[in-house]
């Protein structure tokens, strides 16, 4: 059975994934608050608990960008390359920052971002998932009132858009 394995913050962590990926071993390692930062400094406990993995998803940096920490790519980059170290034979898939609409951050900051995220999934040998843009044309309503967390309908496109990306990488293989 496939493993996956998901990394990251609240977006991850309140969600069960399981449910959604029943043909897949689910483990679910999100940490609600979690930044960059925090997620880099897990890894090594992260790499103890889960000998395997054929599958990872990360999605962090939403914590960073809403305490004012616009660097935390650079921890990103770092995240990558140990996964990749600690997960040679792991397909590893980068998730965008979603279309958040915060009043003190101009939208393009988030575009910015994504495209750096893009390009350090990319020089990595890694996957980029852009959930930034099926969440920005979609008709479904996407935001909780704050802006930030997401809405169940929200959750199930995402979690269609990571089992399209899982059987992709599977099939290709």
């Amino acid at each position: 059975m496939t493993q996956v394995l998901l990394l990251g913050d609240s977006h991850i962590a309140h969600f069960y994934w399981q449910s959604r990926m029943p043909s897949y071993k689910v483990t679910n390692c999100g940490v609600p608050e979690a930044t960059a930062a925090d997620l880099l400094a897990s890894l090594s406990n992260i790499k103890q608990e889960v000998a395997h993995a054929d599958v990872i998803m990360i999605m962090v940096g939403t914590n960073d960008v809403l305490s004012g920490n616009l660097e935390f790519i650079s921890t990103l980059k770092k995240i990558l390359v140990q996964l990749n170290h600690d997960f040679p034979t792991a397909e590893v898939l980068v998730n965008s920052l979603f279309p958040m609409h915060l009043a003190e951050l101009p939208q393009y900051t988030i575009t910015n971002l994504n495209s750096h995220i893009e390009a350090f999934a990319m020089q990595t040998g890694c996957c980029f998932l852009d959930t930034y843009q099926r969440f920005s044309t979609t008709d479904q309503p996407v935001f909780l009132e704050d802006g930030i967390h997401i809405t169940e309908a929200a959750y199930e496109l995402w979690a269609r858009a990571l089992l399209e990306h899982i059987a992709f990488l599977i099939e290709n293989d």
